[in-house]
This record gives structure tokens, C-alpha cells and sequence, in this order.
């Protein structure tokens, strides 16, 4: 099977360097990676037919002849911010400016079929832990979000709502909890088949999820270890490429063990003082917070609101890596209208 084709082309090396590197340290010698800084060869070699799996170019190298190539995926790099949609879907546009990293996880994201399907590369199941510091972050609004825009990026994925009482159904077409008192009962033995003997009631709207429980977890003598024991066993079953495992805001030991568990942990925040407080609060209780591991997100941002993660009053122990944008009449929005926002499709391609 022949190797997917990557060109990177750029009129400024030192710019494209660490984009190279990142290619390199990911895929090494499973793409054929090919570096063009020179437009006048760029023009010569596309004056003849071209068969490129991802072209990365940037605005100025670019002309509309591009597409009369057998290019699969096309991303144009632009010297100013600009909507990442096209009206031509093998066309994505890219702010030069972003992290490589950003940068990189889109042009992977939005590829990832030519990739797998040429390298015979397949991730294993990552668990993704979505959790605050304190509520009313909108934790799990991004978690319904996530879920959803993996799933349109055509990976399976598994919801699981791991807080003590569960209200997340409100998102849901189907909000009628659990029901058969079998159910629980298997529930309560806690062994390592549970996931296979309850995997029957799990449900599917447009990502699967576990259903609700009928009450909170003390009323119907659970215990938090619930949880852990279904994501280790859905995890073991390949059934998945995302479990997204969606916590309250209580940081014990519970916590830590799914902490430790978890592929990726997702700390949502908000820019108001009492947020950033508390988020910072937990960072400083986190060993390898500033690994690969710990993505934090700014949710509900509005540029014209008191931003306390830039106030010089706190000494903040995270940086943010992505922000989710404000969006008004919250209370009418659907699971598919939270995928549509630009920042929770960019935490989806973050941990793709």
C-alpha cells in the first residue's frame, strides 16, 4: 500500500519547520512528507498532474488551478483570522498564527480517513474525562458537544454521565431513565463483565450513551465506583474510539482514580473570578498538569466581559488551550447545535 503524499508548501522555512517536525514525530516514516519553499518550483512541479493526499499551502502559493489536481484535502494557510469553512468541503482554511499544535490537529482531524486508511494506523480507545473545579461551567454542555462533533467526524463514541445525580437527559430526545430493577442489581456486583451484561440498554442518538439512572446514586445505594468499572470495561470491549466520561465538580478520591484512568482529562473553566479561582485551586493540586494529558478549556467566552485569566491577581498555574464562544438563548439549543460551535469542533480535533 503506498504511503499518503503530504506537501507542505510555504515561502517562509523557518515557519514550516516545527509543522515538519510535528508531522515527523507523529507519522515518521509512514507518510511521504515533501517540503516546498521555493514558488517557482511549486509552479513547475503543478504545470504537470499531481496526486497529493493533503496539500498545506499557504494563501499566496494558492490559485483556484490547484483543484484540477487529484488533491484530496487542500488546507490554505492565511496571514489573518478567517471562518475555517469553505464553500468547496476539500478546502480548509487555517490562521497561520494558530499553535502548530491547533494548526496540526486540524489538518489531522479533517483527514484522518486517508491517513488510517493508507498507514493501517488505528488509534486504541481513549477515555476522555470532562470535568471543573466548581459548577456552572457548562461542563456538560462541551461533553454533549464533543460527543456529538466526534461522532459527525465518524468515530464511535460512548457518553457516560458520571456525576452523582444525573440531569444531562434534558439534552436528550429519550430523557426516560433506566427502569428494569434487574438492571441495578447487576449494577451493584461491580465485576468486570458488567459493561457486556448491560451494554443491551444502552441507547443511540447519534452517539451512544448509558441512559439516566432513576435517582441519584445514594438513593439508590450505588457507589461512585460505578462508573470507573463501565468505562474500564467499555474501554476493554473495542467497541468505541471515545468514551467521554462527563464528572461533576467534587475532587476526591473518586476523581482522582478516573483522573488516572483517563487517556486526555478536560478541565472547563469560565473567564469570571470565581471559576478561575477554583480552576486554579485544582491545577495546583495535579501532578503533570502541564503535560499533553490536561486540556483546559475557557467555556461560554465573551470578549466583552471581565476576563480574570489574564488578571495579574492570580498566579495561574494553567494555560488555556482552546475557548468555546458565547452563545445567547442557551436554554433552546440542541446536542447538534453545541457541535456546531467553532470551539468545541476545535476540542474535537484537539484530542483526534
Amino acid at each position: 500500500m503506498s504511503k499518503p503524499r503530504v506537501m507542505i508548501a510555504d515561502l517562509d522555512e523557518n515557519y514550516i519547520i516545527p509543522l515538519q517536525v510535528k508531522f515527523i514525530e507523529e507519522y515518521f516514516d509512514m507518510i511521504d512528507l515533501e517540503i516546498v519553499t521555493d514558488p517557482q518550483y511549486f509552479n513547475e512541479l503543478f504545470s504537470q498532474p499531481q496526486v497529493i493526499d493533503i496539500l498545506v499551502v499557504a494563501k499566496e502559493l494558492y490559485d483556484t488551478s490547484l483543484k484540477r489536481h487529484n488533491i484530496s484535502s487542500i488546507f490554505v494557510l492565511t496571514e489573518q483570522y478567517e471562518n475555517g469553512e469553505t464553500d468547496d468541503l476539500s478546502i480548509h482554511k487555517l490562521f497561520k498564527y494558530t499553535s502548530i499544535k491547533e494548526i496540526f490537529n486540524v489538518i489531522v482531524g479533517n483527514s484522518l480517513g486517508i491517513l488510517q486508511e493508507k498507514t493501517g494506523r488505528q488509534r486504541d480507545c481513549q477515555i476522555l474525562l470532562v470535568c471543573s473545579a466548581n459548577g456552572g461551567t457548562g461542563k456538560t454542555t462541551v461533553a454533549l458537544g464533543m460527543s456529538v462533533s466526534l461522532t459527525q467526524n465518524h468515530k464511535r463514541v460512548l457518553y457516560m454521565n458520571a456525576e452523582h445525580l444525573q440531569v444531562f437527559q434534558w439534552f436528550m430526545d429519550n430523557q426516560s431513565p433506566i427502569g428494569a430493577a434487574e438492571i441495578y442489581a447487576r449494577m451493584n456486583t461491580l465485576d468486570d463483565k458488567l459493561y457486556q451484561d448491560i451494554k443491551h440498554v444502552i441507547r443511540k442518538e447519534g452517539f451512544h450513551y448509558i441512559p439516566p439512572f432513576k435517582a441519584s446514586l445514594v438513593a439508590i445505594g450505588m457507589t461512585y465506583s460505578i462508573y470507573e468499572i463501565l468505562a474500564k470495561a467499555a474501554k476493554i470491549s473495542k467497541e468505541y474510539d471515545y468514551i467521554i466520561v462527563d464528572t461533576d465538580s467534587v475532587f476526591n478520591e473518586d476523581k482522582v482514580r478516573l483522573m488516572n484512568l483517563a487517556d486526555r482529562v478536560i478541565v472547563v473553566t469560565r473567564q469570571n473570578a470565581a471559576s478561575v479561582y477554583a480552576t486554579n485551586a485544582l491545577a495546583g493540586s495535579i501532578n503533570g498538569i502541564d503535560t499533553e494529558k490536561f486540556i483546559f478549556i475557557c467555556n461560554d467566552f465573551n470578549k466583552g466581559r471581565d476576563n480574570a485569566l489574564i488578571s495579574n491577581e492570580y498566579n495561574i498555574k494553567f494555560n488555556i488551550d482552546e475557548y468555546v464562544e458565547h452563545y445567547e438563548q442557551y436554554d433552546q439549543m440542541r446536542r447538534e447545535d453545541l457541535a456546531d460551535l467553532n470551539g468545541i469542533q476545535k476540542i474535537a480535533f484537539l484530542v483526534m
